[in-house]
């Protein structure tokens, strides 16, 4: 077997001459790393809709216009998070008074809607926390799938060593070069995904509690003007 060319030790050279597992480890890697960067994009781009949605709406909310009215504009079919959060409590808090009238409880009104809050903003940051698992896993799992792959072709070129007799360098760099390449794509999928993951993270737990604080307040909102109904 002749020596590889220098040709070969390009980042495509050493693809193409690397073993079928190893091969197989590298595309996975690549489709791994591909598809973390397509989340990536995607959330951060999503985080800075919704934060600037929350903010015209809370701007709205605030104006000291009705309720009734920002409820039929925003609320019944809801185009965002912090919205469907309101749409959820004035549904709730509608029903508490069609059902309970003049008996109504302050306190049981304040609690179904704090329930029905708190269920909306569960489901809305589920929606948004979706593929959040899959950068973890990258991220923790990529470097040992990249190091299986580095394991097997130094086997491989090894054994392929062994069988030419020959441990000159021409013939031992290629198959090393093959094998360190697969841990390389593995670094390269698992470092975006430990730092986005932080970062998302992090993002995503500031717009939990901004939504938290804002049903906070409007269940407090809510809750007096109950007691004006009564």
């Amino acid at each position: 077997m002749a020596a590889p060319s220098a040709a070969n030790l390009s980042l495509l050279g050493l693809f193409l001459q690397a073993d079928f597992v190893v091969k197989l480890v590298m595309l996975i890697l690549l489709f791994a790393s591909v598809w973390v960067w397509t989340i990536i994009i995607e959330k951060v781009m999503t985080l800075r809709r919704v934060n600037r949605e929350a903010s015209v709406f809370e701007d709205e909310f605030w104006s000291g216009g009705s309720l009734d009215t920002l409820y039929e504009r925003e609320g019944a079919d809801p185009s965002n998070p912090m919205a469907a959060v309101f749409g959820a409590a004035m549904n709730e808090w509608r029903r508490s008074l069609r059902v309970a009238g003049a008996d109504i409880s302050r306190s049981g009104v304040r609690d179904r809607v704090e329930r029905a809050m708190g269920v909306t903003i569960q489901r809305e940051m589920e929606r948004m926390e979706k593929w959040m698992i899959f950068l973890a896993s990258v991220g923790s799992t990529a470097p040992f799938i990249g190091l299986f792959g580095t394991v097997w072709g130094i086997m491989h070129s090894f054994s392929a060593i062994a069988a030419m007799h020959n441990t000159n360098l021409a013939v031992v760099a290629p198959g090393i070069a093959e094998a360190l390449f697969a841990t390389a794509i593995g670094l390269v999928a698992a470092i975006p995904s430990v730092l986005a993951y932080n970062k998302l993270s992090t993002d995503l737990g500031r717009f939990a509690a901004r939504l938290e604080g804002f049903g906070t307040e409007f269940a407090a909102i809510l809750s007096r003007q109950t007691e004006e109904h009564k």
